[in-house]
């Protein structure tokens, strides 16, 4: 086997960007309080029957995390919406009453923002995670959560995501009186700095798979839209064939692919998926699968930090695969910043 070529970008902005989360998280858990608290109260008041979310890309990834985290704290069932239904198709969703979150780094997506604004029409609460606080979407949106990232440079949103993941948790901490889930929150910051810590193990990880074509992503519960957003970062930053399966269905057919040997990347909870999910994993070992494992349970490949409570370990997993990937762009000899054919903000209608 050749050697690795060597990597020709040592500190590129996705990395540097990463490295910024525990100050990112800090300062929106402090200066989205007020909001978050008003949003709540807007919540108990109008109680909505549903919810539905609208995003593109790594904020799509970040709002099938938002679904499980609605459906397991809220009982509220959530579903994303097709935003070509309304801007292409045009039709006129029925949305009254529901809880609509919309999710954008930029908030400059035409698409996403007149969904927001034909929900709202509709007599829906709409909610927007923005970044950019004076874009058309938080211009369209009743209520807006911050995701206080400052400017994000990187084609491959790291911190941007990683805000998603966090934006809406206060509001649900509220609404559930949930003091494990605020503590939690309080501490994440510096669970995040631990998390951080790992960066030369992930690089390590990351350099076995520096001759890969091919790369499945399996996950359970909160951490599925993680293992999505894994998928699409492989791609984006490496040229990788990734996909994310849940470990549930993964079973029923894609378990073929392991007869071509195809390597098995996991995110490994330490919630009330573990034991299933470690059970999946561990058939799949049995079976012969090349698969390693990143996450809070014990004994995972690459083990992260506990942070307190279910919602915001996946935050935490998340990092620590940016780490990961980045450096396997790395090993690559690729620039995780410059990936061919891509752009930071994609226009979609």
């Amino acid at each position: 086997m050749s050697n690795p070529p060597k990597p020709r970008f040592s500190n590129p902005l996705m990395l540097q960007e990463a490295r910024e989360a525990p100050t990112v998280i800090a300062r929106q858990w402090t200066e989205n309080a007020e909001a978050a608290a008003h949003l709540a109260g807007a919540l108990r008041d109008r109680r909505p029957p549903y919810a539905v979310t609208v995003a593109r890309g790594s904020s799509d990834h970040a709002c099938t995390f938002l679904k499980y985290a609605l459906e397991t704290q809220l009982a509220l069932p959530v579903a994303s919406l097709g935003p070509s239904v309304h801007t292409l198709y045009g039709t006129r969703l029925d949305l009254r009453g529901a809880l609509v979150i919309a999710v954008s780094q930029s908030g400059a997506s035409p698409d996403v923002v007149e969904n927001v604004r034909m929900a709202r029409e509709s007599g829906a609460l709409t909610v927007a995670l923005v970044n950019v606080e004076d874009s058309d979407l938080a211009e369209a949106a009743e209520f807006v959560l911050p995701l206080k990232c400052g400017e994000e440079r990187a084609v491959a949103a790291t911190k941007s995501y990683l805000a998603s993941l966090t934006a809406f948790l206060p509001v649900l901490a509220a609404l559930t009186e949930g003091e494990a889930l605020k503590t939690a929150l309080h501490a994440l910051p510096a669970a995040l700095a631990h998390t951080l810590e790992l960066e030369p193990a992930a690089s390590e990880l990351a350099e076995r798979y520096r001759f890969a074509d091919n790369l499945l992503v399996l996950a359970r519960g909160l951490h599925f839209g993680i293992a999505q957003e894994a998928a699409l970062k492989l791609k984006e930053t490496s040229g990788i064939h990734a996909e994310a399966y849940s470990a549930a269905e993964f079973s029923h057919g894609p378990k073929r692919l392991l007869a071509e040997g195809v390597p098995l990347l996991g995110f490994a909870p330490a919630d009330a998926a573990q034991s299933a999910t470690a059970a999946a994993y561990a058939d799949l070992l049995t079976a012969g699968a090349d698969l390693r494992t990143i996450g809070p349970a014990a004994g995972s490949t690459l083990t992260t930090p506990q942070t307190g409570h279910a919602l915001t370990d996946p935050v935490a997993s998340a990092l620590a695969f940016y780490l990961y990937a980045a450096h396997l762009s790395l090993h690559r000899g690729l620039n995780p910043d410059e990936p061919p054919l891509l752009s930071k903000v994609t226009k979609t209608r």
